[in-house]
């Protein structure tokens, strides 16, 4: 098979796609992803754990609203895997993220996931290569059990944006008033390590056994377009149908 190399995946849009219309398609894409969603929801048959992976400021959080907008609380749960609190240090690294799988008929977010501990533990040295190893197989077995034995279709979407295009957005945090609150000093002190980066997240790319969708996020319209499209053909695929009473009630209003 082939080697991924981050450097041949695209960035950005394909040429002459007019911004406007996209943005109406993925609008078009998010209301019908919110109709297929209750409709899994009712039947409660397969869930969906869809996994949004990228460096600072690639557009987890914004792809997450702008894609799951018309799905319902009570059915769609996200959740965001920031370092992990003393409690979670002290169990295996999958400990904390169990938990949030979907239940059947449910949609799951991870905003950052269960390959942060492949990811910034390893560029930083903090785990030896061969836990990496260990890692990956418990990864590639955690998630070859939620699909073989939840129905848990699982989607994973590296949001891949350049670097030139993280530093105008880390800085847009700084001189924007209303992006201050995004800020913070770390996500400049992790920018020196993007190469190492990189040769993580291509590990990560080669080394997963359910495929990773590759995102151009360098522009926020197209990235959410794209990730609805993804959502919205793994949904329909599923064929989700609202039950019916095989014996109708004899009530009468």
């Amino acid at each position: 098979m082939t080697k991924i190399k981050i450097k041949d995946l695209p960035t950005r849009a394909p040429e002459g796609l007019n911004k406007e219309e996209i943005k109406d398609k993925r609008e078009k894409l998010a209301f019908e992803i919110g109709e297929l969603g209750m409709k899994m929801q009712a039947e409660k048959n397969k869930s969906l754990l869809v996994v949004l992976q990228g460096m600072d400021s690639s557009g987890k959080d914004g792809v997450s609203r702008k894609v799951f907008r018309y799905c319902a609380p009570s059915w769609t749960n996200a959740h965001a895997f920031g370092k992990p609190t003393d409690l979670e240090f002290a169990h295996d690294f999958l400990w904390r993220v169990h938990p949030h799988a979907p239940a059947k008929g449910n949609i799951s977010i991870f905003i950052r996931s269960h390959y942060e501990d492949v990811l910034i533990q390893r560029v930083h040295k903090w785990i030896t290569p061969k836990r990496v190893t260990a890692r990956f197989n418990a990864i590639n077995a955690w998630e070859k059990l939620l699909a073989e034995d939840n129905n848990t279709i699982v989607l994973k979407f590296f949001l891949n944006l350049s670097h030139e295009k993280q530093g105008i957005k880390l800085q847009e945090r700084i001189d924007d008033p209303e992006r201050n609150w995004k800020h913070k000093d770390g996500d400049w002190e992790q920018r020196k390590y993007w190469n190492q980066y990189m040769k993580a997240y291509e590990d990560v790319l080669n080394r997963s056994e359910i495929p990773w969708i590759n995102v151009p996020a360098d522009q926020r319209w197209y990235r959410d377009y794209f990730v609805a499209n993804e959502v919205h053909k793994a949904l329909k695929k599923m064929r989700p149908k609202y039950p019916i009473l095989k014996v109708k009630p004899d009530f009468k209003a």
